[in-house]
């Protein structure tokens, strides 16, 4: 779907429309205050690690993921990814079954159960903070140190999924940039035992773009945040363009990008989740930043993590 967030989501000031959803954002609280009152709760034979979110989108979630899908591998478990089905994320899964079984169903639960029939020990949920049927043993909340919480509101008032008293269920909050105090604080308050920890991302081909003309753009829950990756390392943006999250490119746009970079001696680089849903016939014009996470603190955050498990 070609959906932009909202601007006004992320506005720090008050604005009218926000106040104007107020009536369907209430609606929306108060039906999932209902749900998880009567919603059946399962657990399981291995742990289950959820990585999820708050803010909608944006936060480093599926990247967090593999990263720690590489962790628990290292310290000799069987981990696999397990999501829900959704036909518009097909670039994520693509990138999670590059390394690991990926299990995907319309009911979590089903995906799970499944993945411990296949001799899974570990099982991790991208997304699913907000999914109560699924026990978890280990929540991990991301968020982007950039866009924080945006307006503040839930949807479709902001761009929250629910409030930041849901901080309670989880154990770490993953800051996606740069150390920011004021936002452990306030974290703090709502869980006063919840371990934060910071990642970055690494470029692990960036040489192949430095002193060079680079038309970039992205598809992705927050493209500002891959633009600004390429700025820090001094790579010469001639142009960039931003399209809403899992973006499907059109023939004719694609066409319309490579044809420019051609015109204009450049080279096209997008992100890894974008090459990936891009047609075959296109990626020979194309290339992408690959990215790796890393954890401030790695060590400390292992040893966490074990004693869990």
């Amino acid at each position: 779907m070609k959906i932009f967030k909202p601007k006004f989501w992320d506005y720090k000031k008050t604005f009218i429309l926000p106040m104007l959803l107020a009536p369907i954002t209430l609606l929306n609280i108060l039906i999932s205050f209902i749900r998880k009152l009567f919603i059946k709760r399962y657990n399981f034979s291995i742990p289950v690690i959820c990585v999820g979110n708050i803010y909608l989108g944006g936060t480093g979630k599926t990247p967090f993921t593999i990263k720690l899908f590489n962790i628990l591998k290292n310290i000799y478990k069987n981990p696999v990814f397990i999501r829900k089905k959704y036909k518009s994320f097909h670039d994520e899964v693509v990138l999670q079954k590059k390394i690991s079984a990926v299990y995907e169903n319309n009911y979590r639960v089903d995906a799970i159960n499944e993945a411990i029939q296949k001799k899974a020990d570990v099982a991790i949920l991208d997304d699913g903070f907000q999914d109560f049927s699924v026990n978890k043993n280990l929540s991990i909340v991301c968020f982007n140190e950039r866009q924080w919480i945006g307006n503040g509101f839930i949807l479709p008032s902001g761009p929250l999924r629910e409030s930041l008293s849901a901080l309670s269920r989880a154990k770490f909050a993953i800051i996606n940039g740069e150390k920011n105090i004021q936002i452990e604080k306030i974290i703090t308050e709502k869980n006063k035992n919840i371990k934060i920890y910071y990642i970055k991302y690494k470029p692990e081909n960036i040489k192949e773009f430095q002193d060079k003309k680079i038309i970039c753009f992205a598809g992705i829950g927050n493209p500002t945040n891959f633009f600004d990756l390429l700025n820090k390392y001094n790579v010469n943006i001639f142009e960039k363009k931003s399209f809403p999250d899992h973006y499907n490119y059109s023939e004719k746009e694609l066409d319309t990008l490579i044809e420019k970079s051609k015109k204009n001696n450049a080279i096209l680089v997008t992100t890894e989740k974008d090459y990936f849903r891009i047609e075959e016939k296109y990626k020979k014009n194309i290339k992408y930043l690959k990215i790796e996470v890393e954890i401030q603190n790695e060590n400390k955050f292992i040893e966490e993590l074990k004693k869990i498990l």
